[in-house]
């Protein structure tokens, strides 16, 4: 709001109580009039919003201002309705109290609209559901309902609202409307039977006449002519220009439905009753009787209404008296059943008016929550009907739509009963907002300075005191015996009021008052201004009576509206009802009872001219109003202490760039924060104070002066913000990034089970790239090196398939940089390995050991036999056991490419071709012992060779590989049998031992025994 201030001299201050001369009326209407010619229609005084009706569109109501107001500080932004609505439904949330917000100004001030844009502001702002959806059809499908009941063209508003109605919307505990309830009440029913000059009776009789096809017409005895029925002819006006009646009626046939309506044709027979009624017309006998002198026209009505003709005859010419118990059958005059008529048009409207409020509140389905009163001032026949219902335990927020303090040329019993209650929510307005002043005051530490102001109690008991108050004298001379009349109540108010300060009658006035009073007026001294009340009329109104044996009649109706409507119990007591003054004033106190028990806020409503024109500012017509709205009251109020006053943050971060302490960061605590800034501007003690946790200004030049100081330094500021604004851009942009990311890795991480898809991508998108980088640190760098890095579930599969094909390439790289003969041993290892790892003992002491291309020199092998086999052979020394008596012989085994032979000396013994070898048996255990397995059928072989080896693994091997008997190598743990010559077989036995041993054994077996390992 103070971003406002430097445009002061053009739009005026935003808040009154930043005016200099803030005691001058004329100051206050030209700061109005600077803002309304542009189109800134609302100004605060404090916490109170003043409207001036524009008369024209603006836009200030779109979805995107709402969400401008949304969740802000109240004074952070111009001042709008929208930041009323807010702050009292955030106060509502949070501190879970009662809320209220009164809206008073004159018809045609904008009171209604400014109720229809709050609560759009919370059906559009406010967690929304189903249900929300529905019930909001249906609470604006009722406007048109009843408007076309209870709205009526009068000389300042073409549809002003002749009813209130308290609405309840209900909030659940998310904040969200889910209910709605409406009460009506202060219904004009004298406007049935009545209308002043150039004004009309509620719209529904014109919209049924005008937009009723024939049929319904003719159903109903109607012609389309208003000017043929008694009760729309008084204003003389039967056409608006701004209202259309036929689409009007279409619009409220298309509502009926939406709102659960079914009776319609029932209520529509109760409307044309009452145009009927109007019609109804009386004669007058030679000896003073009454008769109806319109019989056609009483059957017509007997027949809509659902009642017996004869019965409403003899109702509406006779009166039903009880007297000592008994009763007597009174004959009514000409003056009389004319009155008799009225009093029960205005009653069956009235009532069916109610009764369409329940059916309403049917289909809002009520719960707890947003409570909407809204209050018309106008004729006050019937008392508030302020009861809220049962509801559930709940915060609420009240709006009290309620018309202005009124002063007409004619002032008569409906302005004496607005008025009073303009002067009780005046009180209200002053207690409450003292109240939450000097609460504040106290909150803040500071210490609390009396406020001088007009207090009207005087005013309010001047009316409403028990025996001695105006209402009481009426309601005495009501109900006093023998003939009463209006002026009669004049005289003895003057007997008992004579000598108040703020009453004044002709009798009592001096001689310059009695030239502008009549004989028939008494003057009250209103907090808003003096207003003359004529007196005629006010016995009448007070009364309000509708004769019993009418009540008889409505409660035998055939039309279930009626019969709810008068129940027949109302007939049965016979205690009098209360007068209508005295229904007025218990039903207002209940409700100020209801608004001091909530949190205020405040709406005051202004119309700048009479002829609603757009850009019109009428500066006397909007002094009467400032005047009996008693803003200048307000503001005085406002104004006795501080004009401005603001959390320490909000005046901190608004004012930080004017001190170099402050700017552009204070990290400390806000009280020294604005200490040191006011320090810095100048401020003197006399012009400000620091409570708790606002900073208190006096004088409106104070602020003025800062934020001058503020709009000279924004050059400068703007640089500075621009630069800290980009990188502070920067560093939001990678905390969202930071957040984004983690919040998609916890997302992925939830879903990280799931087949691959959008919410987890990424994160397993991650994993498996942070796997591979992993990978590539840390992979195996020989190939003995069998570690690797476990892989994430999704990448199993694929790991599996890295590390063999790593493991491939590692073998290729390794095999290409092997020398042939290494390449030679390895292969000799790969195949030993095959045979003997996990079969043989001794084969774990062999792994290290190299195999050598020969055991024997060339030297220790014969000369001869070298020229025989060739130099490419593996030789070996070897024991043979001979197939007779298992006699080791000393041989050398010698391998070459296609056999082997066993060499004595110089001497080949014998030759065994690979080809024909069968196999190769060795023992499990340590020894060297192996057999070579030839076939039987060959007569040049003598039997298997059984021989003995130091280097079993590597000879075996060797064999093997040259004979390609590799699969044909077969280890034995205990026995080998080998077949000797003639077919017969050997069998030798291997047993473990503490050294090596051969030797003939038992039965012929050749026994080995082994020397058993020792384990380091």
């Amino acid at each position: 709001m103070e971003s406002a201030l430097t445009a002061r001299d053009r739009v005026g201050v935003q808040d009154f109580v930043l005016l200099e001369n803030y005691n001058s009326e004329a100051a206050f209407i030209e700061n109005l009039r600077r803002r309304f010619k542009e189109n800134l229609i609302y100004t605060y005084i404090g916490s109170v919003l003043v409207s001036v009706n524009p008369y024209k569109e603006l836009e200030i109501y779109s979805k995107q201002q709402m969400e401008r107001y949304r969740g802000v500080s109240f004074y952070e932004i111009s001042p709008h309705i929208y930041a009323v609505s807010d702050n009292t439904y955030r106060a509502m949330r949070t501190e879970r109290k009662d809320q209220c917000i009164l809206i008073s100004g004159e018809s045609g001030a904008g009171k209604t609209e400014a109720s229809k844009k709050i609560l759009l502001y919370y059906a559009v702002t406010c967690p929304a559901n189903d249900h929300m959806a529905a019930l909001g059809d249906r609470l604006l499908q009722s406007n048109p309902v009843l408007e076309a009941f209870g709205n009526a063209k009068t000389l300042r508003n073409d549809n002003s609202s002749r009813f209130g109605k308290y609405m309840d919307v209900q909030f659940d505990f998310r904040g969200t409307p889910v209910g709605g309830h409406i009460l009506n009440y202060l219904l004009e029913k004298s406007r049935v039977v009545h209308q002043n000059q150039g004004e009309r009776n509620f719209h529904i009789f014109y919209q049924l006449l005008d937009g009723g096809d024939d049929n319904l017409l003719s159903t109903l005895d109607l012609e389309r002519n208003p000017q043929n029925y008694h009760y729309m002819v008084k204003g003389n006006c039967p056409r608006v220009s701004s209202i259309n009646d036929k689409n009007n009626w279409k619009v409220v046939m298309k509502a009926l439905p939406v709102i659960g309506f079914t009776e319609q044709e029932k209520l529509l027979n109760i409307i044309a009753g009452v145009l009927h009624l109007g019609n109804t017309q009386f004669g007058e006998g030679e000896e003073g009787e009454t008769y109806i002198t319109t019989e056609t026209q009483i059957m017509t009505l007997a027949k809509l209404l659902g009642v017996d003709g004869s019965a409403l005859r003899e109702a509406l010419t006779h009166k039903k008296l009880t007297a000592k118990g008994e009763e007597m059958i009174s004959p009514l005059n000409f003056e009389q059943a004319v009155c008799a008529r009225d009093a029960l048009a205005k009653a069956v409207y009235g009532r069916t008016f109610t009764w369409l409020v329940e059916k309403i509140n049917q289909s809002l389905a009520v719960k707890v929550g947003i409570s909407i009163i809204i209050l018309w001032g106008c004729c006050c026949d019937l008392p508030f009907n302020c009861m809220m219902g049962t509801f559930y335990d709940s915060s609420v927020i009240g709006l009290l739509d309620i018309y202005g303090f009124e002063v007409l040329q004619h002032n008569s019993f409906e302005q004496f009963c607005i008025n009073y209650c303009n002067e009780k929510l005046q009180q209200l307005f002053i207690e409450l907002t003292l109240r939450s002043e000097q609460e504040e005051y106290e909150t803040e530490g500071i210490a609390w300075e009396t406020v001088k102001y007009f207090d009207n109690k005087i005013i309010c008991d001047l009316i409403e005191e028990k025996h001695k108050g105006i209402i009481s004298i009426l309601d005495e001379e009501c109900l006093r015996p023998g003939e009463t009349c209006d002026v009669s109540f004049l005289e003895k108010l003057e007997d008992t009021l004579s000598g108040h300060p703020h009453f004044v009658t002709h009798k009592l006035a001096n001689g310059k008052t009695r030239r502008v009073m009549s004989r028939e007026e008494f003057r009250l001294l209103h907090y808003a201004g003096e207003v003359n009340y004529n007196v005629n009329g006010f016995l009448d109104k007070n009364n309000d009576l509708l004769n019993r044996n009418l009540k008889e009649v409505m409660c035998q109706s055939d039309n279930q509206i009626l019969s709810h409507c008068f129940r027949k119990e109302e007939v049965i007591d016979q205690k009098r009802q209360e007068m209508a003054a005295t229904q007025f004033k218990n039903s207002l106190m209940k409700l100020m009872e209801i608004l001091m028990s909530k949190e205020p806020s405040y709406v005051r409503c202004i119309k700048p001219n009479d002829a609603k024109q757009p850009g019109k500012f009428d500066e006397v017509l909007v002094r009467h109003q400032v005047k009996y709205l008693g803003l200048m009251e307000n503001l005085r109020v406002r104004r006795a202490g501080f004009a401005y006053r603001r959390r320490f943050e909000a005046f901190l971060q608004r004012y930080k760039p004017l001190c170099p302490e402050t700017w552009p960061n204070w990290n400390g605590r806000l009280v020294d924060g604005v200490s040191l800034l006011v320090n810095h501007l100048g401020y003197k003690p006399e012009e400000y104070k620091l409570g708790r946790s606002k900073i208190f200004i006096r004088f409106p030049k104070t602020l003025f002066t800062t934020e001058d100081a503020l709009e000279a330094k924004k050059p400068e500021i703007v640089i500075q913000s621009a630069w800290r604004g980009m990188k502070g851009r920067r560093r939001a942009k990678r905390r969202r990034q930071a957040a984004e990311l983690i919040r998609r890795f916890i997302k992925g991480f939830i879903y990280r089970h799931e087949e691959y898809c959008p919410e987890n991508e990424y994160f397993l998108d991650h994993v498996r790239y942070s796997f591979l980088k992993n990978l590539h640190k840390n992979l195996p760098k020989s190939v003995l090196d069998k570690s690797w890095p476990t892989p994430p579930p999704s990448l199993v599969e694929a790991s599996e398939h890295l590390r063999r094909l790593h493991m491939r390439n590692m073998v290729i790289k390794y095999c290409r940089r092997v020398q042939p003969e290494w390449k030679k041993q390895m292969m000799q290892k790969v195949v030993a390995s095959e045979i003997f790892k996990d079969q043989k003992d001794s084969y774990p002491q062999s792994v290290g050991r190299l195999f050598l291309d020969s055991r024997l020199e060339r030297e220790q092998i014969n000369l001869k036999v070298v020229q025989t086999l060739g130099n490419d052979k593996y030789g070996v020394s070897v024991i043979k056991y001979d197939r007779r008596g298992f006699k080791p012989r000393p041989r050398q085994l010698l391998l070459t490419n296609t056999y082997a032979v066993l060499v004595d000396r110089t001497k080949i013994k014998q030759k065994i071709d690979y080809t024909a070898l069968r196999g190769i048996s060795v023992s499990s255990l340590t020894d060297g012992i192996f057999v070579l397995h030839m076939p039987s059928e060959d007569n040049k072989q003598k039997g298997d060779v059984v021989l003995q080896c130091s280097h079993v693994i590597e000879l075996v091997t060797k064999l093997a590989m040259m004979a390609n008997k590799i699969n044909y190598v077969n280890i034995s743990p205990g026995s080998i049998r080998f077949s000797m010559a003639r077919g017969k077989e050997g069998i030798i036995d291997f047993v473990r031992g503490s050294e090596l041993k051969v030797a003939k054994g038992k039965r012929g077996h050749l026994l080995v025994v082994s020397q058993q390992l020792r384990l380091n």
